[in-house]
């Protein structure tokens, strides 16, 4: 198999109502490869929201192609695209997403228990505990969200994001919601799991944040600008 996780070709996508035509994104070339650390920036409106969901087969391009490891995903029905969503893609939002009813371990455990074909029980448990430990949480296992501070939460959400063995870990805005102590936890989080071999993409406004990917776009008018920045190895 290709180590390309991510490639889209020239991806656009326009919003078309009776008076007016916004192209939300021009002509995207895009290629992420495993284990790459990618983040894409730029201000309110240029086109990053548009483009997660793309990536995420939240919504279809109007134009280009996108493949995820290889299979062109460009026009899938929506059955087939769920298919995909659960099984390749990680989320990971700034609002956490988490069911307050459920336990942290079920929160975790959802994706697997919507899978098609779900794990059996012991292997259930034993991947839910796994993505736990790594982002520190088996202690919080029993636990409910509302018992859990703002960046625990998050730290949950990224161990549901985990627990599928997705191609990629999409990444919206993660700090947006936690103070800016847990904001850097939360980074520190997905630092560690890039350095174990995770494929990330993350979309943030935060400049801080965006410098610490390994490759850095930015967007600006729905288009990318010129060559991406790689971050140097220190």
């Amino acid at each position: 198999m290709s180590d390309i996780k991510i490639k889209m070709t020239g991806i656009s996508k326009v919003f078309e109502t009776e008076d007016i035509e916004t192209h939300a994104l021009k002509s995207i070339d895009l290629e992420i490869k495993a284990g790459e650390y990618v983040s894409i920036s730029g201000p309110s409106g240029c086109g990053k929201s548009t483009l997660l969901a793309l990536l995420g087969l939240l919504d279809m391009p109007s134009g280009g192609e996108y493949y995820i490891e290889g299979v062109n995903v460009t026009d899938l029905s929506l059955d087939q695209a769920a298919e995909i969503r659960n099984t390749k893609i990680g989320f990971i939002f700034q609002s956490f997403n988490l069911i307050d009813e459920l336990s942290v371990f079920d929160n975790v455990a959802l994706p697997l228990r919507y899978q098609n074909k779900p794990p059996s029980d012991s292997e259930l448990k034993q991947r839910v505990q796994a993505c736990l430990a790594l982002v520190d949480m088996t202690h919080r296992m029993a636990h409910k969200p509302n018992q859990l501070s703002g960046g625990q939460q998050q730290r949950v959400a990224i161990a549901r994001a985990l627990v599928a063995n997705p191609a990629i870990l999409l990444v919206d805005e993660p700090t947006g919601n936690l103070d800016s102590k847990s904001g850097d936890q939360v980074m520190h989080v997905l630092e560690k799991l890039n350095e174990q071999g995770a494929t990330i993409c993350m979309v943030t406004h935060d400049p801080r944040y965006a410098d610490m990917a390994k490759k850095q776009l930015r967007l600006l008018d729905g288009a990318i600008l010129t060559t991406p920045k790689i971050k140097a190895v220190s």
